[in-house]
């Protein structure tokens, strides 16, 4: 029994002779047993300590089982819970179930019975503890935000990161925006033979097309309006290191066919030149778009695409690595506590469950951004759900509730969770589109110019969001 006396078990029932009951069990078999009379009282203790093993009550007035279990596969995903109730349906098991417990007991129950399963959750929590995998395959300076995470997901992107570095192979990244795609670049660049040489990124979406050529190829002296002096590229700049071609889906096609003729012949020729000069690079793109399917529409050469997709990496959304939340959480909890010298213990378990809940359309930069915020703006040492300041959570939440039909499997859930974040992020496009375009007189060309877009793309925003030019000009 001595050997018990290490486990703490956490009980959480609104009957005190419950309550009761399961502590003087659990005693007599050498365990600590903390009680709490609902799962609000029950989430503070677990923030504040460690359990073995909860047992919560299904049906409890404040906070019930279902949420609880919720709130410790954020607050301690490892921690096994056994539910307990005396309202068992086929649909609550079920329910259960699907959120994590690892047992599902009715009451009225044996002590023998609690007491075993206490043992076989407790013996699977320490199989998991010695089994965890710790993320050690990428090297200290190279950890990043996004390299945070122990999810299957992540850990097929550091094995994959480590296979390809030591090589000079093409990679391209795909990902949504705010995966940390520039991350994984650097980590490969890092890890290979080339770390003591240049990194040199670029964002094919930040200039326009002339000057992005420039930018990646170099000019000489008066090939065009300003060019009062000649300027090396990035390929000549970033020769014997890595090039990282961001959003590279937006070049043009003479663009591309320019980058084709350089990576075929591995040598580049400045705008206005006649002398090429032999390059040594490791190209890394990445985009946030399918590049199948704009082959298929003929906006993207397959022959460059080919010969970037020779190692490819698709990086999660975080919305698909849920486990990995909690994570990210304490680490820019930490970070940003430290940046501005205060001390922050933590998140309550209504900010957690909060973040649990959100879709995170951003991705890991979003919530990078909301703790940021949150860190900054809350009054006490512990953040609050209200200093989170989640964007439409009200409305992600809410949404066409009563009019939405329940999905009947993953893909029809996938399918609802993509239409919801759609309409979460159409109000900061639209509202986006419409100040550049007011600002610039309803010009397409200047607007896009002065947002940084590419036009095409600016235009494709616009028919996506259905808004019409003809209509204020």
């Amino acid at each position: 029994m001595d050997e018990n006396t290490t486990h703490k078990i956490l009980v959480i029932d609104d009957e005190a002779v419950i309550r009761e009951g399961l502590r003087q069990a659990l005693t007599m078999e050498g365990y600590q047993v903390t009680a709490a009379q609902n799962g609000k009282v029950g989430m503070e203790k677990l923030q504040k300590e460690s359990f073995s093993v909860v047992i919560s009550d299904l049906k409890m007035p404040i906070m019930g089982g279902i949420e609880v279990l919720k709130t410790i596969s954020v607050l301690q995903p490892n921690v096994p819970v056994i539910i307990i109730t005396g309202f068992a349906t086929v649909d609550s098991a079920v329910d259960a179930m699907k959120n994590g417990a690892f047992e599902y007991l009715t009451k009225p129950f044996l002590p023998d019975q609690i007491i075993e399963k206490v043992q076989a959750a407790i013996k699977k929590r320490v199989l998991n503890l010695e089994s965890e995998v710790i993320t050690e395959s990428i090297p200290d300076e190279t950890v990043a935000e996004s390299f945070i995470g122990k999810s299957e997901a992540m850990q097929k992107v550091f094995q994959r990161i480590l296979q390809v570095a030591p090589t000079n192979s093409s990679v391209l990244i795909t990902g949504e925006s705010g995966t940390g795609k520039e991350l994984v670049a650097r980590a490969i660049h890092n890890n290979s033979p080339r770390k003591d040489e240049p990194f040199v990124a670029i964002d094919c979406n930040s200039l326009p097309e002339n000057l992005l050529e420039s930018e990646l190829f170099g000019h000489v002296k008066g090939s065009f309006t300003g060019a009062t002096q000649s300027k090396p590229g990035l390929f000549s700049v970033a020769s014997g290191g890595s090039l990282f071609l961001d959003e590279i889906a937006n070049l043009s096609m003479a663009t591309q066919a320019k980058l084709l003729r350089v990576l075929q012949q591995r040598e580049v020729t400045p705008i206005g030149g006649t002398k090429a000069t032999p390059i040594d690079i490791r190209l890394i793109a990445a985009t946030n778009r399918s590049l199948d399917k704009l082959v298929e529409e003929g906006s993207f050469r397959d022959d460059l695409y080919f010969r970037l997709n020779i190692i490819p990496i698709g990086l999660p959304p975080l919305r698909d690595r849920a486990g990995d939340v909690p994570l990210l959480i304490g680490y820019f909890l930490k970070k940003f506590s430290e940046d501005i010298g205060r001390e922050i213990k933590g998140l309550s378990a209504d900010a957690h469950l909060a973040l649990h809940d959100y879709p995170f359309p951003g991705n890991v930069r979003e919530l990078e951004n909301i703790i940021e915020r949150a860190v900054v703006l809350t009054q006490g040492d512990m953040i609050q759900r209200d200093s989170l300041e989640l964007p439409n959570s009200h409305d992600l939440t809410a949404t066409n509730q009563e009019e939405m039909v329940a999905p009947i499997n993953t893909e029809e859930l996938k399918e609802a969770k993509r239409k919801l974040r759609e309409q979460a992020v159409e109000p900061a496009e639209k509202a986006f589109v419409y100040a550049a375009l007011e600002r610039n007189n309803w010009n397409v060309t200047k607007a896009a110019e002065e947002t940084g877009m590419l036009r095409p793309n600016f235009q494709a925003l616009l028919k996506k969001l259905g808004i019409s030019v003809k209509d204020h000009t």
